[in-house]
């Protein structure tokens, strides 16, 4: 159905971009900073999802409406920079809230239930022109017209492999996130700064959207 020695081609190919950082790891890592190790897990599948989402559009043709549209795109971009914006501004709105103390922050922030993480982390993905287009121009140099399988069968099955392949690489950078998070978080002030720095990144990532 898929040819051999394109499918090993794409893997590797697939591992390296999926390995190299980049704005999905960064969010992977300040959803991890900020809610613990279990919402970046939960980040980490949303992508996933959101891989799967951006398949189902390179197959039906919306993300070649992206690529010939500016407006689309255009639209697409600014909603998805919006989008990561309010995650930062929410993120770094609590930090600046007196509370009655922060001890009782230090302790809640590393299990704080945010059922909604799989979600933004899906919407972050599919709200990004920039993995359409990704879509649109990295699988289809996987597929072999010469086989029997149709082209839009193996567009289907490469682009429900690269979440699948990058999984397993995201989970990765949580738990080394973790682990770095759980060092700073021995610290007094720490979870206020880590929560911070996560608003910070969320915010940097709408304006590297719109670059």
């Amino acid at each position: 159905m898929l040819n051999p020695e394109y499918l090993i081609s794409f893997a590797v190919a697939s591992f390296v971009i999926a390995v190299a950082p980049g704005p999905s790891n960064a969010f992977l890592m300040a959803q991890t900073f900020t809610n613990g190790k279990s919402a970046g897990m939960q980040s980490a599948l949303g992508f996933a999802l959101g891989g799967v989402v951006h398949t189902i559009f390179a197959v039906i043709g919306l993300s070649a409406i992206l690529k010939a549209s500016e407006a689309a795109y255009t639209t697409v971009q600014y909603l998805g920079a919006a989008y990561l914006a309010y995650l930062g501004v929410i993120t770094l709105k609590d930090t600046f809230i007196p509370s009655q103390g922060h001890q009782q922050e230090e302790h809640v922030n590393t299990n704080k239930p945010n059922k909604n993480v799989t979600f933004q982390a899906m919407m972050t993905e599919v709200l990004n022109p920039k993995v359409a287009l990704f879509f649109i121009a990295f699988i289809p140099q996987f597929v072999d017209t010469s086989l029997d399988a149709s082209t839009t069968m193996q567009l289907a099955l490469f682009g429900l492999l690269y979440p699948i392949l990058a999984f397993p690489i995201d989970c990765a950078y949580v738990y080394g996130g973790d682990r770095i998070a759980g060092y700073f978080r021995t610290h007094p002030q720490a979870p206020i700064w880590i929560d911070r720095v996560s608003g910070t990144i969320f915010i940097a990532l709408a304006v590297n959207l719109l670059l």
